[in-house]
């Protein structure tokens, strides 16, 4: 119990940068992606294209390595960013992409017909997008949005590797300075506590859309 009371500060820190990345990476991802989304279905080919390639890269490799190309990649060619705004702009990048999936899936769901009866009722484009479409395609993602966000859980994780003081830092620099397995049992069980809050949240919100139906 004095052990845990003893490392206790610094994983409750390293939980805070942990929950920082978390909490900016959805609020920056979320958005974009749904922008994202819609540029692939733009009139315009070369939009598409250029959208179309950056998700091909953005999936076809792994946040690790794009987090080091970031932080360190850029900073070699000149283009320096802080070690947290670093993280957070891979972790945007990335996340929007693959959200950018989800939503255009949500979206090919909805109707053509949806489209079509909004426009003899005189809705414009923006009112049928956000009061007809944009309700049907969050019932629709919700599930495997939910997915996401408990990868995101997990993957901010890897922020350790440029440096960044999260849980895992701090539980390894105890554990390493200890020379026990502790400090990594009680990261992990953070990790898991952190799962099931999120999971429950969005078995609930999915639930009470699925009232709404």
């Amino acid at each position: 119990m004095n052990y845990f009371l003893e490392i206790l500060p610094s994983l409750l820190s390293g939980l805070k940068m942990t929950l920082g990345v978390f909490f900016i990476t959805i609020i920056g991802s979320v958005p974009l992606g749904i922008v994202v989304s819609l540029g692939m279905k733009s009139e315009f080919f070369v939009l598409r294209w250029l959208i179309n390639g950056y998700i091909w890269i953005i999936r076809g490799t792994p946040l690790l390595l794009q987090l080091i190309f970031v932080y360190y990649g850029l900073g070699m060619m000149g283009i320096t960013f802080p070690r947290f705004e670093a993280a957070i702009i891979a972790f945007i990048i990335n996340y929007a992409a693959y959200l950018a999936e989800i939503f255009r899936g949500g979206l090919q769901s909805v109707p053509k017909g949806q489209y079509d009866a909004a426009k003899v009722l005189g809705f414009s484009k923006t009112q049928t997008f956000f009061k007809i479409v944009l309700p049907q395609v969050i019932k629709i993602v919700v599930p495997s949005f939910g997915n996401e966000v408990i990868n995101l859980v997990k993957d901010t994780s890897l922020i350790y590797v440029i440096g960044l003081g999260d849980i895992l830092r701090a539980g390894n620099i105890a554990a390493s300075r200890d020379v026990t397995l502790i400090p990594y049992l009680l990261v992990g069980l953070i990790y898991l506590l952190m799962t099931a809050v999120v999971t429950v949240i969005l078995r609930r919100s999915e639930s009470r859309l699925n009232i709404w139906r």
